[in-house]
């Protein structure tokens, strides 16, 4: 696409000098009382704008695919890193480094592509522009000229580098409080405030950058005398003297054209400047975003980038490989502490999960119960000991089921299937018994009615329409369609009455499952064999549940 960008720039340049020539061939034509030359000259000054025309289209439309490719290309980069392993949960919820990383993502991207493609077509084009036009602008003026607009130009770009240096680093500062700003809609007050700090940031980029605005069009402007300057003197030191006005004339709109169009291409390059200082800040942004999660990738010995699907083995490579293949996890010595404090919540837990061997968590807030959860989902890590999930993620492994359960912006097959659309893309209709059979056990075969069939598209949020009840219910109607060996339960059930949790436990039995849930109730006793009851201060107690 650049090499199209640069044959499209090129001929858009030659029909550009063509164009220009056409005022310097009026002044012959008119000046000679040339009617038949006036006419042909008019006919060719129409084909050329209408061709030059087309051209600048051309070039316009190939930037925008040049946005639109690059913008995929670094946002799908981006999205690879993002959700590799569990850097979307640590960037997000355990590390503050990196302001508003869905801000870089969309909106910094979009703007930082944008910006870059509009510049595209005049960067590539300037090398050969200023070459030929400082050539030409040699034969018509000697070395004055060049020399003249080669100093104009470096003295405009001096100051103007002097003026956008302070320019950037405010730029950076706006952005990330329009970050915060957007985010922080919680609190009257405290959202006021944020608006008058990003308003006063805005106020003092925008007086930075009105140096920066005078520099430029004053450049632009001087530009434009500077050229005649350079004309008049060969005119008055007599080297023109033997021509005759119409000749003249026609030489001056020419040279003049040469010179205006030189001190042109050097005003592009420093009307430039505005949007470089742009782009310069949200490559500040975007690059430091990425080198955040590159540093944040799981990697092998080697160095290398290791697949989501290595991940987890390599979370404790240093546990023993000869482990039953019925124990899902299993836990030595482990110290656990939330990321942000050191105070220990669990103390030298060491617990073996098995298959057949369900486990209830219990204990008061604040004691641990959903930290040690997420120990063994591998969001946190554990302040000591050995963590080992032996059983992979997913449908026949393990699957987490939180309070509040995770939905898509899709139909209702998609909510019972989530996370295997990806994997299969069309569940087909062989499958419809099955989902409407675990929808009926969940307690929700009226939902299909509401949906108007598993497979109807919905313009509602499902956290809007389904009451925490019924998306406790759709998140098992999940769980019983996917049969996991291990469900980790974290209060899945709080919503829902005893009998209701007692008959959706009943049935996750009757799958094969084994449970290892959060809870308060002990009705919940009778579908687990161990109860780990934490009892704040990093002391835990482990009993078995006697069978009645």
């Amino acid at each position: 696409m650049f090499l199209t960008l640069l044959c499209v720039a090129l001929l858009e340049q030659l029909v550009i000098y063509r164009v220009g020539l056409i005022p310097s061939q009026y002044f012959g034509v008119l000046g000679n009382k040339d009617l038949n030359g006036f006419k042909t000259l008019t006919f060719l000054s129409v084909v050329l704008i209408v061709l030059n025309s087309m051209l600048k289209s051309f070039d316009q439309f190939t930037c925008n695919l040049l946005y639109v490719s690059w913008r995929k290309d670094l946002t799908e980069h981006l999205h690879r890193l993002y959700f590799r392993g569990r850097v979307y949960y640590t960037l997000n919820v355990l590390r503050d480094d990196v302001d508003n990383p869905d801000q870089r993502i969309s909106q910094d991207v979009e703007r930082f592509c944008r910006q870059l493609s509009s510049m595209a077509s005049k960067l590539i084009i300037s090398p050969f522009t200023l070459v030929y036009y400082t050539y030409q602008c040699f034969r018509s003026t000697g070395w004055l000229g060049p020399v003249s607009i080669f100093g104009y130009f470096i003295l405009g770009t001096v100051v103007n580098r002097v003026l956008m240096g302070p320019i950037v680093a405010k730029l950076v500062q706006q952005e990330k409080l329009e970050g915060d700003f957007r985010a922080g809609h919680v609190e009257h007050m405290r959202t006021d405030r944020r608006l008058q700090r990003l308003l006063q940031t805005q106020r003092e980029l925008m007086s930075k950058e009105l140096w920066l605005y005078i520099g430029i069009n004053m450049f632009d402007y001087l530009g434009s005398i500077l050229s005649y300057v350079v004309i008049a003197i060969p005119i008055f030191s007599g080297v023109y003297g033997d021509l005759s006005p119409t000749e003249l004339s026609s030489l001056v709109s020419k040279n003049a054209f040469v010179c205006m169009y030189l001190i042109s291409c050097f005003s592009q390059l420093i009307d430039l400047s505005t949007t470089l200082s742009d782009v310069a800040g949200y490559t500040h942004r975007i690059g430091e975003l990425q080198e955040t999660l590159l540093d944040m990738t799981p990697k092998s010995q080697d160095g290398e980038f290791l697949d989501e699907s290595q991940w987890d083995l390599a979370r404790d490579p240093g546990g023993p490989a000869t482990e039953p293949a019925d124990t899902a996890f299993l836990l030595e010595r482990v110290c656990i502490c939330a990321p942000s404090s050191h105070k220990s919540l669990i103390k030298d837990l060491s617990l073996k999960i098995s298959e057949g061997q369900s486990l209830l968590i219990t204990g008061n807030t604040g004691t641990g119960k959903t930290s040690l959860l997420r120990v063994l989902g591998g969001l946190w890590a554990s302040a000591r000991g050995s963590v080992q999930m032996l059983a992979d993620f997913g449908p026949h492994g393990v699957l987490f089921l939180p309070q509040k359960p995770f939905f898509t912006d899709g139909t209702l097959r998609e909510q019972v299937i989530y996370p295997l659309k990806e994997i299969y893309p069309d569940s087909g209709s062989t499958d419809d018994e099955r989902i409407m059979r675990f929808l009926e056990l969940a307690g929700l075969s009226s939902l299909v009615a509401r949906t108007e069939g598993l497979d109807q598209q919905v313009d509602w949020n499902w956290y809007d329409v389904l009451s925490p009840g019924e998306m406790q219910r759709l998140s098992f109607a999940r769980l019983f369609y996917l049969q996991p060996k291990y469900a980790v339960l974290d209060e899945a059930t709080s919503a829902l009455t005893e009998e209701v949790e007692s008959e959706l436990y009943r049935i996750g039995q009757q799958l094969g499952m084994t449970f290892i849930s959060v809870g308060h109730r002990r009705s919940l006793e009778k579908f687990h064999s161990l109860v780990l009851r934490l009892c704040g201060d990093g002391r835990w107690e482990l009993t078995r549940i006697k069978v009645e």
